[in-house]
């Protein structure tokens, strides 16, 4: 991933997360006695699918942002990795 893709896919999850904190604030369904599906209160509903979107948000920021070098990184053989493997050393 190039470095500005990763600074685009930052944006994006950043502004996505932005209108998700506004959108919490749900201030219109408060006082809405409507029920959907006939038995889930209106404002239960909207979170349940607010989670939903949160999830999902949490994905593309794994898979858009996250950094690469911090995967090499962690794949790399250590002397100590790869003594132990072999069985050498204490």
């Amino acid at each position: 991933m190039s470095t500005t893709e990763s600074s685009s896919g930052k944006a994006l999850v950043w502004g996505l997360f932005l209108f998700l904190f506004i959108a919490h604030q749900d201030f219109w369904l408060w006082s809405d006695d409507t029920l959907m599906m006939g038995f889930m209160p209106i404002g239960l509903a909207y979170h349940a699918l607010f989670s939903v979107a949160c999830s999902f948000l949490w994905a593309l920021a794994c898979f858009r942002t996250w950094p690469e070098e911090l995967e090499r990184w962690a794949n790399e053989e250590s002397p100590t990795k790869s003594s132990q493997a072999k069985g050498e050393g204490s």
